[in-house]
């Protein structure tokens, strides 16, 4: 069944063609029916490769498509490859979007159908982008999915482009993945250069007979493509402004799919990052900082959706750390986990604001007796991403936190911190919004009520995954050979694992790393949850506060320090470059042309004298030119 793999991205790919070219004849429940149902085809192909995975002895798959570029001695194939990591992404991709698809089809009805089939269209072309880019066997293959995915987040969070500050947001997101992009794409360079090939097999194997330093370069420059992709400082301040898109824009690109891609690439990449200890180092404290930074942000925003996204950035950032210290099974545990809890966080805040239509938390509250199903999903998910045991929060942040504690115990007292701010922020976001008393209007007070099942059966699946994924991957000091999920992963991890130096943690230190962040975050949840529930947040926030809510003013600095310069220095070019010096270079010749050419018509007078007298003094110049040569 593995062959048959080509199907998975092929499916989305006929989605977005019938959609996208009928746009304007189709009919809205046809749109739904053929964006649903073309995920939901290559989520149960991928059901079908997996088991195939599952199956003892399993190799590697290549599957071979066509020559992509064969030139001298550089071959590089489109081809596939499937193995467990490759699977468990399109699982995740094809479940999760499948879900989102669903949900799209109730929360995006109002809308023309010329523009529903374009959104359904754009949807289905994000997922076949994201297939694509799990899927290749080979680093040109990943970033032709890698740029697939940044153009359609730009078409997604632009989608409703009479609205400039939305076109400015998608612009942003574009441009701040392109400088990502151009780290990956000189690293793709060098790999060619360095290893003849970009095929993951040749790559890996020749990896350990290179030198450290040359193998630092190439995964720093994976980096910077990663910290584009995946939101990290300082390339992180474009995933906020991605709420402008459609809600579940928001949590396919913030979930699942698009800001998960950096930590694919990176854990695909993981043996060349083992062997280099500086850009591992590199990771695992930029992963730290972005964490803690998004946590201090997190805490005074109100706007429901940007709340999740700092989260988001946040526990992105937690996912670096644990592939900085070499925890990659932790990782992609986590990305496992977050697509679940966090897709269920922006589909619950997508849910509320289809009742409300409102996103600002402090016009909300007693949502809970009016909204049930929203209410204890959100619910769940807000413990979840916590780390309450026993969600599936707690497992792979767990397993991050030993990990780091292991490679240096600063990175975990900074990760238990930034699990204190996730715990304390999601509670005050859940008591704001569904506890206490209602703040909105009257009028939104009497329209209030639970969303339609397109949008609670969603809500309803990921609730039950957020709650039961963690026990694929229950601790070793509980049960030996327990971690289903690194059993399954172990083929793709074993020669990291083989490199890693890092002291295993005793039964004792793991269960006493476990109870502290445990505890923390149950301060966290417990404080906020008294705090916000009767007592919300409602006036403008002052000192320290205010900082926070304008988001330590970063995008200010950015713009006072790259944007205004850069405006300048065009502004400069336009004006006086081109139109003084350039354009001044083009009219000069321009003029001296016509000015010479003036000139040289007054030779051709008409009179016979003049011509005689031009000819003899050119015979004349002649013949001197002939005696000075032959002297």
């Amino acid at each position: 069944m593995s062959k048959l793999v080509y199907l998975v991205p092929l499916f989305p790919l006929i989605g977005f063609l019938i959609n996208g070219l009928f746009r304007k004849s189709l009919s809205k429940s046809l749109t739904g029916i053929i964006g649903c149902g073309t995920i939901l085809a290559s989520f149960i192909v991928s059901l079908t490769i997996f088991s195939d995975t599952r199956k003892a002895g399993f190799d590697t798959v290549i599957v071979k498509l066509f020559d992509f570029i064969n030139v001298d001695k550089l071959q590089i194939p489109f081809s596939f490859q499937v193995d467990q990591l490759s699977i468990l992404f399109l699982l995740i991709i094809t479940g999760v979007g499948f879900l989102i698809h669903l949900y799209s089809t109730s929360y995006m009805h109002d809308e023309e159908n010329e523009h529903y089939a374009r959104y359904f269209s754009y949807l289905n072309l994000f997922v076949f982008s994201m297939l694509i880019l799990v899927l290749g066997a080979n680093y040109v293959i990943m970033f032709i999915g890698w740029e697939g995915v940044g153009l359609c987040s730009y078409l997604l969070i632009g989608y409703w482009f009479k609205n400039t500050q939305y076109d400015d947001a998608a612009k942003k997101a574009f441009i701040m993945n392109r400088i990502g992009d151009l780290g990956f794409l000189i690293a793709v360079f060098w790999m060619i250069n360095q290893f003849g090939s970009v095929n993951f097999a040749e790559v890996f194997a020749k990896a350990p007979g290179t030198s450290v330093g040359i193998l630092t370069g190439i995964t720093l420059l994976l980096f910077v493509g990663a910290t584009g992709k995946s939101a990290q400082i300082p390339l992180y301040t474009w995933l906020p402004d991605a709420m402008a898109g459609p809600t579940p824009v928001s949590a396919l690109i913030h979930a699942a799919t698009m800001v998960t891609a950096g930590i694919y690439m990176i854990a695909r990449s993981n043996v060349m990052y083992t062997l280099s200890p500086i850009s591992q180092t590199v990771v695992a404290i930029i992963g730290l900082a972005t964490a803690f930074f998004a946590a201090t942000i997190a805490l005074k925003q109100n706007d429901i959706k940007k709340v999740l996204a700092y989260s988001t950035v946040s526990q992105l950032g937690y996912m670096f750390l644990g592939l900085g210290v070499g925890a990659y099974t932790g990782a992609v545990f986590h990305v496992m986990t977050h697509a679940f809890f966090k897709a269920l966080l922006f589909l619950g805040a997508g849910s509320v604001i289809h009742a409300l239509h409102e996103q600002d938390i402090r016009k909300m509250g007693a949502l809970k007796k009016f909204m049930p199903i929203t209410h204890i999903t959100f619910l769940l998910a807000c413990l979840a991403i916590a780390g309450i045991p026993p969600f599936s929060g707690f497992f792979s942040k767990d397993e991050i936190l030993a990990a780091a504690y292991a490679r240096n115990p600063i990175y975990f007292v900074v990760g238990v911190i930034t699990a204190l701010m996730t715990a304390f922020y999601m509670f005050r976001l859940y008591a704001t919004t569904f506890l206490g008393n209602f703040r909105g209007t009257r009028e939104q007070e009497h329209h209030l009520h639970e969303s339609p099942s397109a949008i609670t059966i969603p809500l309803i699946i990921l609730a039950i995954l957020a709650v039961i994924a963690g026990f694929v991957g229950i601790p070793q000091v509980f049960a030996k050979d327990a971690h289903i999920l690194h059993n399954f992963l172990s083929p793709i991890f074993e020669k990291s694992e083989s490199l890693k130096q890092t002291p295993e943690l005793s039964n004792s230190m793991e269960l006493t790393l476990m109870a502290i962040s445990v505890a923390v975050a149950l301060i966290g949840t417990i404080y906020a949850w008294r705090k916000f529930s009767n007592n919300p947040e409602l006036d403008e926030p002052q000192g320290l506060a205010k900082i926070l809510s304008n988001k330590w003013y970063v995008d200010e600095l950015y713009e006072a320090m790259i944007l205004r310069p850069i405006n300048a220095f065009g502004k400069f070019l336009n004006d006086v470059f081109e139109k003084s010096i350039v354009d001044g270079i083009v009219n000069g010749v321009g003029r001296t042309i016509q000015y010479g050419s003036r000139q040289l018509r007054l030779l051709q007078s008409g009179q016979v004298g003049g011509y005689v007298l031009m000819m003899v003094l050119g015979i004349v110049i002649l013949f001197v030119i002939q005696i000075i040569l032959k002297k």
